[in-house]
């Protein structure tokens, strides 16, 4: 059995759950991810930049951009490679791997202001997002409240992960906040009916707050500890 940590003192809020996006909204798993797919991919014969990596990939599940990295790489897209990938990014994650500042604090925060209605809904694999969480200090929280996109008929930027949260806490769309770092991400929130709130995080900084708005977020916020103000 799992022992809760002691909740902090918060104050209400105004919306019955609180929905967290994992990679670059509770850990700061992007980079690190994205450098073990730049580096697969070159052995495959796409060589490009970090950042322009970052670019094309961050926020989608890399099963979903299997047509682009075939035509990219001329070589098929396989399981066998898949799974090398995910093997290697995992490598990373575990030696690596950190919360983004402040995560652990409202996460605290959504849980005692929620009355423990919180949950992580993403668009990575499963084991992917237990690891991180575990890693990080944050799973405790969110035990039998996680979601992945892999476990729905289409991941984001569709809505259904997201209604599948939804539907788990049994709590209305109007009734939840949720709190996203990339476009595939708000339009997917926005979607499922929830006000979103977008995170500009340094990592992807070829997002405008223009571009986050224009995708459904209501607001941008430089620091997840912000997002409390929006409850």
């Amino acid at each position: 059995m799992i022992n809760t940590p002691a909740r902090p003192i918060a104050r209400p809020s105004q919306y019955s759950a609180i929905l967290f996006d994992c990679d670059g909204v509770l850990v700061d798993s992007e980079p690190l991810t994205m450098r073990v797919l730049r580096d697969m991919l070159a052995q495959r014969g796409w060589d490009m930049p970090l950042r322009e990596c970052m670019h094309i990939f961050v926020g989608k599940a890399t099963r979903d951009e299997a047509a682009l990295i075939e035509a990219k790489t001329g070589q098929p897209f396989t399981q066998e490679w898949l799974h090398q990938f995910w093997a290697a990014r995992d490598v990373a994650l575990r030696a690596e791997l950190q919360p983004i500042a402040g995560a652990a604090h409202i996460v605290q925060q959504a849980h005692a202001a929620t009355n423990g209605r919180i949950a992580c809904v993403s668009g990575a694999d499963r084991a992917k997002i237990a690891l991180q969480l575990g890693k990080t200090g944050l799973l405790p929280w969110f035990e039998g409240r996680i979601y992945s996109g892999h476990e729905t008929p289409r991941n984001k930027p569709h809505p259904d992960v997201y209604l599948a949260a939804m539907q788990g806490l049994q709590v209305p769309p109007a009734q939840c906040l949720v709190l996203e770092d990339t476009l595939t991400g708000i339009r997917a929130a926005a979607a499922a009916g929830a006000t979103t709130i977008a995170y500009r995080t340094p990592n992807n900084p070829l997002l405008t707050p223009e571009q986050l708005l224009q995708a459904g977020a209501v607001a941008v916020i430089g620091d997840v500890r912000e997002l409390a103000q929006h409850w």
